[in-house]
């Protein structure tokens, strides 16, 4: 796969989880998929991702700033960075979350996600001020 396919196949793939065509999205991982979330919650289906996100955030999505990708090992790597933007669970608004995903891709398809991000600085920051 060259770099500018798996740079789409990852934008496709968070474009698709963000619309929640968990059918789409499934095509574009791997049988074995090993997805690592912020707090380091490991998830090894499309689902189990979407389960542990729906008390998280009413709705999220992504202002994708910057997609780079390269060869390493063997493997092709992407790694997609922004900020988020989208409602708390209260449906308070929240923007410029800096967000970074890091892909693994072998033969076409995401073997590996790796997430960060800075909502749980952001509720917490929230939270402190709320107490002032």
């Amino acid at each position: 796969m060259n770099l500018d396919d798996a740079r789409n196949l990852a934008v496709a793939y968070l474009e698709a989880m963000e619309a929640r065509d968990l059918d789409k999205a499934r095509k574009m991982v791997a049988d074995k998929v090993a997805i690592t979330f912020p707090g380091g919650r490991r998830f090894a289906q499309i689902d189990e991702i979407v389960r542990n996100s729906s008390g998280r955030y009413r709705s999220v999505r992504k202002n994708i700033a910057r997609k780079d990708a390269w060869q390493e090992d063997g493997v092709v790597c992407v790694l997609v960075t922004g900020t988020l933007f989208g409602e708390w669970p209260d449906g308070t608004p929240f923007e410029g979350i800096r967000f970074a995903d890091r892909f693994e891709i072998v033969d076409g398809r995401i073997t590996r996600q790796e997430v960060w991000n800075d909502a749980g600085e952001r509720v917490l920051s929230m939270r402190h001020e709320a107490a002032a």
